[in-house]
């Protein structure tokens, strides 16, 4: 096996594994299998029965058209359109099903679960005009359970938390006509724009996608995070470890992989139930190691310590290590693969949802209403399973430690203190040039570059040049695992500025900010970053950018999306879905600064892409007037007097 594949060494030493045995791994299929050019440029159509219609750019030249007249340009938008529905779709029905296991709870329908940050729930209760005066949280938690589901399916009007993006932020939105409904009535809109014979128009089509990833962004990825954080806790920083080195060779090892946390919760109280590790020692097992895969991982770590076995494209090699009992699945990410893997090995893959069941994977249907019970069926399952171990397990040595779970209540504390957090000394460390600015990188893992290689370039040149980089998703599992989360990087990798703040405030140049639906707390970041002052009054005028380097899902396009449509500059890696069309393009690269002040951009480089993103930050610090270093200077009483004065 080729170097090439991945700058992991834990991910190295199993690909070697997996080529001496001759298994298939997303790493052997993407070298197999050649990507179509033609869809890969976004210029197929399979909208209906008279086609597909393929039209690459030799066509187009010569004036063909689909079967129906569609031109190049509308099918580009088309499927770049319904990208942005299915990534909007599964993001939100993550928080729909939070939300309606939150009422459950509220109601003492599922009495396994609790409100946790009663603060925060009073916080939001206060935000939504949820009387709380003389009544028990438990009234209270009802009433919000019901209007955050109620915000799903809403037909008319706004979206209840589009009233927290800046004034001018929700006025460009209503004269644009973009203001979101229910996440329900814009992915149908949606679908019903893109069937064959409807809208045509490419700003038509592209506008309303807008519209969808708003819906998600400002409404069902936040009511997610939001609802999670009141019943599991809002994350505050903790140390745990990551890679595949967590996996222990005594225990009982159970991955939790996919994305809701309603299961992976119950299985961390399942996996520390008594009576649990007790059948798991009567096995042989000296105890029970539940380890994360995913945005689960990121899930359980930020609030539970839970330490993180790998990203997206670890998932088959944490099997292929021999020490894993039970891998734990739910929805999103999870590959059609493991059960395959899992024949040469003694794991059994364990699907959960009734909207992801896996051909040759025992389901155990996940039932929140009845939650502990149910986690522990399935715990007792990986107990069991430990004595049919099949010869020498291969767990490599490589784990990193690392910090997570820097909310934006977090940094708001970290920076300002318990009595007077702010973001203040965010700004002003912006303003005064020690910080340049703040990048969101986020994301997947994509097999077609080498694996993590693109985050960590990106993420390294970023904090060199002094700027702060929030993270997500795998894209945060692959910083973690090159000791990016720890504030001893700052030293090493920061410029001076940055790592200047860092080791005042004490926390790493690289904030991990949560899992993919967690995005929603990078908007509530920049948001409140314009509420404090002194750099512009909106999204767009603030020095960030954001980027996907190593996307694959069309989830990252919908992520993208909805931050250009908030204002922000948004550069993806690896490929990109429009090119075919050179129409749909221009509109996405030109086109959207001029309707959002936020645009897309491409650049499969790392490195000229962090440069991108520099010079972009650097223009709005220019437009700021903050482009130049300002002088420290200490006031006397004469100078202090006049400022006073004045």
């Amino acid at each position: 096996m080729k170097n090439d594949k991945s700058v992991c060494s834990a991910t190295l030493e199993l690909l070697e594994k997996t080529q001496a045995e001759d298994l298939s791994t997303a790493f052997s299929r993407a070298d197999k299998l050649k990507p179509c050019n033609i869809g890969g440029e976004g210029v197929c159509c399979k909208m209906c029965a008279m086609g597909p219609c393929r039209l690459p750019k030799a066509q187009q030249d010569k004036g063909q058209t689909g079967v129906c007249g569609a031109t190049a340009d509308t099918i580009a938008a088309r499927n770049f359109l319904r990208m942005i529905a299915g990534g909007a779709a599964s993001h939100s029905d993550h928080g729909r099903e939070v939300a309606q296991v939150f009422l459950a709870m509220a109601r003492g329908e599922s009495k396994d679960y609790q409100i946790k940050d009663e603060a925060k729930l009073m916080k939001l209760a206060a935000e939504l005009e949820i009387p709380t005066e003389g009544r028990t949280v438990q009234e209270i938690a009802v009433d919000l359970g019901e209007m955050m589901l109620a915000e799903f399916g809403r037909q008319e009007g706004e979206l209840c938390f589009i009233k927290r993006a800046a004034e001018k932020r929700q006025e460009l939105w209503r004269e644009l006509g973009v203001v979101p409904r229910g996440i329900d009535r814009e992915v149908v809109e949606t679908m019903h724009r893109t069937h064959m014979g409807v809208d045509q128009d490419v700003r038509s089509l592209l506008l309303q996608g807008a519209r969808a990833s708003l819906a998600d962004g400002w409404g069902g990825s936040m009511i997610g995070t939001e609802l999670q954080d009141v019943m599991f806790g809002t994350p505050v920083p903790l140390r745990s470890k990551v890679n595949l080195g967590v996996l222990k060779e005594d225990q009982v090892n159970v991955i939790v992989h996919g994305h809701e946390p309603i299961l992976s919760e119950m299985l961390v109280v399942a996996g520390r139930d008594p009576e649990i590790l007790k059948a798991a020692k009567a096995k042989g097992a000296s105890g029970i190691n539940i380890a994360g895969i995913c945005c689960t991982a990121n899930e359980v770590l930020m609030r539970h310590g839970v330490p993180i076995a790998g990203n997206m494209l670890q998932q088959e090699l944490a099997i292929v290590t021999g020490a894993v009992e039970a891998m734990v699945v739910d929805v999103q990410c999870v590959m059609q693969s493991l059960p395959e893997i899992a024949k040469c090995y003694h794991t059994k893959v364990i699907s959960t949802s009734s909207k992801a069941r896996i051909t040759g994977a025992t389901h155990m249907q996940f039932d929140e209403h009845h939650a502990l019970d149910s986690a522990k069926k399935i715990m007792l399952e990986a107990v069991n399973n430990f004595p049919n171990r099949k010869g020498k397990t291969n767990i490599p040595a490589a784990s990193t430690d690392l910090i997570a779970g820097f909310s934006h209540e977090t940094i708001n504390y970290m920076l300002g203190g318990r009595f007077r957090g702010s973001f203040r000394p965010l700004n002003d460390n912006i303003i005064n040039g020690r910080i340049r600015g703040v990048a969101g990188v986020v994301g997947c893992n994509n097999p077609r570059g080498p694996h993590d290689a693109v985050h960590l370039a990106m993420v390294k040149e970023l904090i060199k040049n002094d700027v702060l980089v929030l993270q997500t998703g795998c894209s945060a599992i692959a910083c973690a695992k090159e000791g990016l989360l720890l504030p001893d990087a700052a030293k090493e990798y920061a410029g001076e500025g940055l790592a200047e703040v860092c080791e005042t405030v004490g926390i790493p140049p690289v904030l991990h900010m949560g899992s993919c639906v967690d995005n929603s707390r990078i908007l509530t970041a920049a948001t409140e970053m314009v509420r404090e002052g002194g750099l512009g009054d909106d999204i767009s005028d603030l020095p960030v950018a954001g980027a996907a380097p190593e996307w694959m899902s069309e989830k990252a396009i919908a992520i993208g999306q909805y931050f250009v449509s908030s204002g922000v500059f948004t550069l993806f890696g690896v490929n990109w879905p429009t090119t075919g069309s050179e129409e749909v393009t221009r509109f996405l690269f030109e086109e959207m600064e001029e309707i959002f002040k936020g645009k897309w951009a491409f650049e499969p480089d790392p490195i000229k892409a962090a440069q991108r993103m520099i010079e972009h930050i650097d223009e709005k610090r220019k437009a700021l007037g903050i482009d130049k270093a300002r002088e420290r200077v200490l006031f006397d009483m004469d100078m202090r007097r006049e400022a006073q004065a004045g």
